[in-house]
C-alpha cells in the first residue's frame, strides 16, 4: 500500500464514523418542539374531556357551528412563567368550504386579573370562536379579550335555555372547569399573543398566524390526534368516534 492510501484509509474511516455518530443523534427541532408537543396533547385531552361531560351539552351541540377553537389545558390564577400570569393556548380554524381544521397555532393567554367564579387556582379553558370577526381578532399578534369582539360566558349545565339567545350573538364564548368543578370565567381585558419561537420550532421555520390557519403552507403531523377529535366533534361524535347521546329535555 503506497504513502497515499494509507493516508486516505484512516480519513475515510473516520469520516464514515462521524457519519453514522450524526445519523444516530436525535435531531434538534425534535427536541425543541417537545414542550410544543405536550401542549397540544394536553390540549386534545382538554377538549376529549369537555365534550364527554353533561355539564358541557351546550358547547358539545354547538361545535359543528364553530369557526375556529381556543384551548388552554393549564390556566393558572396567580403564577409567572414563559408568556406571563395566565397560560399557553393553542388556535385552530375550520375551513368554511371544507369543513377541515388548520393545524395548532401557539398563544399565550395573559395579563389582567381572571375572575374565577368558582374560586378555583387554575382551570382548563375552551374558547369557542362562533364569528368570523373572532378568527380574525386572533389572527393579529397581540389582541385584547372585549371592545370591538364580544366576549361572554357559554352556558353551562342546567338551565341554560335563558342564556342562549345572548350567548349566541357573542363572538367568542368562554367555557372552564377545574377538578370536576365547572363554571365560568371572565376573561374581559385578558392579552391573547402569539409565541413565534414556539410556532417555529414546531413547524421548523418562521411562520405568522396566517400561513397556519388559513394559508395552511405548513403542517405538523403530530398535531393528528387533535383534530381528529375536533373533526369528530363537529360530527357530533364523542372521543371514541360514538355518536354523542341525546341530552335529556
Amino acid at each position: 500500500m503506497d504513502l497515499f492510501s494509507r493516508l486516505i484509509s484512516p480519513l475515510a474511516l473516520s469520516l464514515t464514523l462521524f457519519t453514522l455518530l450524526l445519523l444516530g443523534q436525535p435531531s434538534i427541532s425534535s427536541a425543541e418542539d417537545t414542550e410544543q408537543n405536550d401542549l397540544v396533547e394536553k390540549s386534545r385531552m382538554t377538549l376529549n374531556a369537555f365534550l364527554a361531560d353533561s355539564n358541557m351539552s351546550w358547547l358539545r351541540d354547538h361545535m359543528p357551528n364553530a369557526k375556529g377553537i381556543f384551548i388552554v389545558p393549564q390556566l393558572l390564577k396567580a403564577a409567572f412563567f414563559v408568556g406571563g400570569e395566565g397560560g399557553s393556548g393553542v388556535f385552530l380554524v375550520k375551513d368554511s368550504n371544507t369543513g377541515e381544521w388548520s393545524d395548532p397555532a401557539f398563544y399565550s393567554m395573559g395579563a389582567g386579573s381572571f375572575g374565577f367564579q368558582f374560586g378555583a387556582q387554575a382551570s382548563e379553558v375552551v374558547l369557542l370562536v362562533m364569528s368570523q370577526r373572532g378568527v380574525e381578532s386572533l389572527l393579529t399578534s397581540t389582541f385584547k379579550l372585549g371592545g370591538d369582539v364580544a366576549v361572554a360566558i357559554g352556558p353551562i349545565g342546567a338551565g341554560i335555555e335563558g342564556s342562549t339567545a345572548m350567548n349566541l350573538s357573542a363572538d367568542l364564548l368562554t367555557f372552564a372547569r377545574a377538578k370536576g368543578l365547572f363554571g365560568g370565567i371572565s376573561l374581559e381585558g385578558a392579552v391573547i399573543a402569539t409565541r413565534d419561537e414556539w410556532n417555529q420550532d414546531y413547524y421548523g421555520k418562521g411562520v405568522r398566524p396566517t400561513d397556519i390557519l388559513v394559508k395552511r403552507t405548513v403542517k405538523n403531523p403530530r398535531a393528528a390526534g387533535l383534530k381528529s377529535s375536533l373533526a369528530r366533534a363537529a360530527e357530533g361524535k364523542s372521543a371514541t368516534g360514538q355518536a354523542t347521546p341525546p341530552v335529556p329535555e
